[in-house]
């Protein structure tokens, strides 16, 4: 090919997950604290994390090291899954299509070169027909953040910014009925005539399988306030409010194989946009002889947010897609002690899949391990209780996390890990504690 339309396609693959013009997502933001926890946070967040994960979690009791200021200067973490290698896969493609074009050239010089064109023809079906719906999907997320916790006020800044892009192979039955018959040709003739079906005048393969792009967004920045109020039984209440902006974004490509052009990917008709103000609002309870068990519960996006996809291309099949930013229930319970935090927590929501994804739910464990405050062990497990019968994205099931918390001088670094059968995935955050 002279211009490989695959090769544009694994580079808009790229733009998508790359371009800060789609780097978000509605799954909520995590901490690499909570990322290596299973994802909780609502009953153990630290005040540097407590504005993305509960605001009440602020005006808490800490431990003495942290209690004053927390920092979140960098916090970047991400997921990928991708089963079944679509890139890999649209590379091999790429190949293939190659090959058999300067086949076919050959072809109409020499027919004896016959067979090669068949094998080739062959080759090239029976890669689209693997390629069919396989999909992948990819997660990133960044935060940054600040807060100075307190029992009377406490105040928090933060912003963070989630991607959830996916991408989909869609084969079109007529590219493989086509191939199918000129590997199945009985003579050059033949061949010859089946040829002139599947090209173009300048002899490049004129292929109506398409590629599917499917980008969601959610970007946020606001201000956390919290406040401990100290009730009769002598227990502690902690009470917060996350006033925020929002700024949403959806971005939707779909083009066939051979109209793919890279240079039109990140075109603003693929976008749309929409912003405005939201609020979450959360809640803690401490009790126990000594304080040791802690209640939380936090509401997100208490104003419904909704936004439509582009549809550029109704002739290709595409339809406009929902973006919706619901409100979000969790509930968390947590023991903790100078050096151990056991925690659980269930989101009483679901989450509505966006693109070629599930839809998600998840109830979680985590548990960190202290070592005098310089070291902290984490692990974590989470299981996705949404039911995804009629969705047809990459399952999310069970996954399972790990990581590692150093702090010096009051200056940290956290480090998290998470595998499922579908999924792997990394967090780092750089900040400071005092």
């Amino acid at each position: 090919m002279t211009e490989n339309r695959l090769t544009k396609l694994s580079l808009a693959i790229g733009l998508s997950i790359a371009t800060t013009s789609a780097m978000a997502s509605p799954q909520a933001f995590m901490s690499a604290r909570s990322f290596a926890m299973g994802g909780t946070g609502v009953a153990v967040a630290t005040p540097s994390t407590a504005p993305a994960s509960n605001p009440a979690m602020m005006a808490a009791d800490h431990h003495s090291w942290n209690d004053d200021f927390g920092l979140q200067l960098l916090s970047l973490n991400a997921r990928a899954a991708d089963e079944e290698e679509v890139i890999d896969q649209v590379d091999d493609i790429q190949d293939v299509i190659d090959d058999l074009e300067s086949r076919i050239s050959s072809f109409k010089q020499n027919t004896s070169d016959q067979q090669a064109v068949q094998n080739g023809a062959a080759d090239l079906r029976d890669r689209l027909t693997a390629f069919d719906d396989d999909t992948m999907r990819a997660n990133i997320g960044l935060g940054l953040g600040f807060a100075v916790p307190g029992k009377s006020l406490s105040i928090g800044v933060f912003t963070n910014a989630n991607l959830t892009a996916t991408v989909r192979g869609d084969v079109s039955n007529q590219d493989t009925t086509l191939l199918d018959a000129i590997a199945e040709a009985p003579d050059a003739t033949a061949v010859q005539a089946e040829i002139n079906q599947v090209t173009n005048a300048d002899g490049s393969l004129a292929l109506t399988s398409k590629g599917k792009i499917l980008a969601s967004a959610v970007g946020e920045v606001g201000v956390s306030f919290a406040r401990q109020f100290e009730l009769s039984n002598g227990n502690q209440f902690q009470f917060g409010l996350s006033p925020k902006y929002v700024e949403l974004r959806t971005f939707q490509y779909t083009e066939s194989v051979s109209g793919f052009e890279d240079d039109e990917s990140d075109d603003d008709q693929y976008q749309t946009d929409k912003s405005g103000f939201n609020l979450d609002m959360g809640a803690a309870y401490a009790f126990g002889e000594e304080k040791q068990w802690n209640a939380g519960i936090v509401i997100k996006n208490l104003i419904p947010m909704e936004l439509d996809s582009a549809a550029s291309r109704p002739e290709l099949d595409e339809k406009v897609r929902t973006l919706e930013l619901n409100p979000m229930a969790t509930v968390g319970i947590a023991h903790k002690s100078d050096f151990h935090v056991v925690t659980a927590e269930v989101d009483l929501t679901k989450k509505e899949a966006f693109g070629f994804e599930d839809d998600t739910q998840w109830m979680a464990f985590g548990a960190e391990f202290d070592a005098f405050r310089y070291a902290q062990l984490r692990v974590g497990v989470r299981h996705n209780l949404a039911s995804n019968d009629d969705n047809n994205g990459i399952e999310e099931k069970t996954q399972f996390t790990a990581g590692l918390g150093l702090n010096i001088l009051g200056a940290r670094v956290d480090i998290g890990g998470l595998f499922s059968d579908a999924d792997m995935g990394a967090a780092i955050e750089l900040g400071a504690a005092f």
